[in-house]
């Protein structure tokens, strides 16, 4: 189950990012039944969670939080099911930050969607080498995402 709460005041497209995250769980073969949450906030809120629970200053574009530290099975696997955990994004932030990024405000928050996704299912990018990893893997599903959509 996908939820998305929209708590940021800001209008967001929720049913795509709804059938973006359906995608990304479909292709990195997630079981459909596994548990999202997807929380857009404002600023002050996005700064709160920021400086709790990262103790970094200001705000920032997506958190995520995992839960039952599901991870993308092996070809032979069985898709994992359980709690994939919580993505926040903060959709004011990503407004300005689309326009450094040269994105649109939509292509953005989905960009961070996908993020965040990535990070709940165990990718990083703090060394060079997982940063290769989860930025390909991003961009990939986005481009597949903009295909399919088209």
């Amino acid at each position: 189950m996908i939820d998305i709460n929209n708590e940021s005041g800001e209008p967001v497209d929720e049913p795509g990012l709804v059938r973006l995250a359906a995608f990304v769980l479909s292709a990195l073969r997630i079981h459909p039944q596994a548990d999202l949450s997807v929380l857009l906030v404002d600023e002050p809120t996005m700064t709160s969670y920021n400086e709790t629970f990262l103790e970094h200053t200001g705000p920032t574009d997506v958190l995520s939080f995992p839960m039952d530290e599901l991870r993308v099975p092996a070809d032979d696997d069985l898709p994992p099911r359980g709690l994939l955990g919580d993505v926040v994004l903060c959709p004011a932030f990503a407004a300005r930050q689309a326009v450094v990024n040269g994105r649109k405000t939509r292509a953005e928050i989905e960009y961070l969607l996908v993020h965040g996704m990535l990070h709940l299912l165990g990718y990083d990018h703090a060394t060079p080498s997982e940063k290769a990893v989860m930025f390909a893997l991003g961009d990939r599903l986005i481009a597949d995402w903009n295909a399919q959509r088209r």
